[in-house]
């Protein structure tokens, strides 16, 4: 694989609304550069930190990350697809910062396309992490103007609110807070 993600925009929007809302147990969804998990891991509400990645190079660089801060918290990593190897997992906050760019064929790489339209692996995400939250847990994601993702699709299994807005040059980011139902 290629391309392991780099902190953005995107990314400092999801930690803007994911440092107020760190406790307990977090989930760093396609952890990338670990960013998120670091950050995450320095804070001392946390008392677990999982990273999880399809790319194994994104998780050499995650841990790359870790070992040049001073962490609260020890993270620990997971190669896998979505919450493959998390089985029975629960969690305080899950964080995704997903893929959510439609594919552009040959040119694609898993660090930015989610698939033909852009949302395939956001809503595979969907389908699958209510079953990885405490009571009272929430999931925080990303999402892009351009990935086709609608919150009509959304709310019939989450409640969502919008967070905040980051307009960009050819697109929207949205943080949106999900609920399970």
């Amino acid at each position: 694989m290629t391309g392991v993600y780099r902190p953005a925009e995107d990314s400092e929007l999801l930690l803007r609304h994911a440092r107020p809302r760190f406790r307990g147990s977090v989930l760093d969804m396609g952890t990338g550069s670990g960013f998120l998990a670091v950050e995450a891991a320095s804070d001392p509400r946390v008392e677990r930190v999982v990273a999880v990645d399809i790319d194994p190079d994104a998780l050499d660089s995650a841990r790359s990350r870790t070992r040049a801060v001073e962490v609260v918290v020890e993270i620990e990593f997971v190669l896998g697809d979505l919450f493959e190897g998390l089985e029975g997992e629960r969690f305080d906050l899950i964080v995704f910062n997903p893929p959510y760019l439609p594919s552009e064929g040959d040119a694609d790489e898993p660090s930015w396309s989610g698939g033909a339209a852009g949302n395939e692996v956001m809503l595979r995400f969907l389908g699958e992490a209510d079953a990885h939250l405490n009571p009272d847990g929430d999931v925080l994601m990303i999402y892009s103007s351009e990935s086709g993702l609608t919150l009509a699709d959304v709310d019939k299994k989450y409640s969502t609110t919008i967070l905040e807005e980051l307009p960009l040059f050819f697109e929207r980011l949205y943080c949106v807070l999900l609920r399970p139902r």
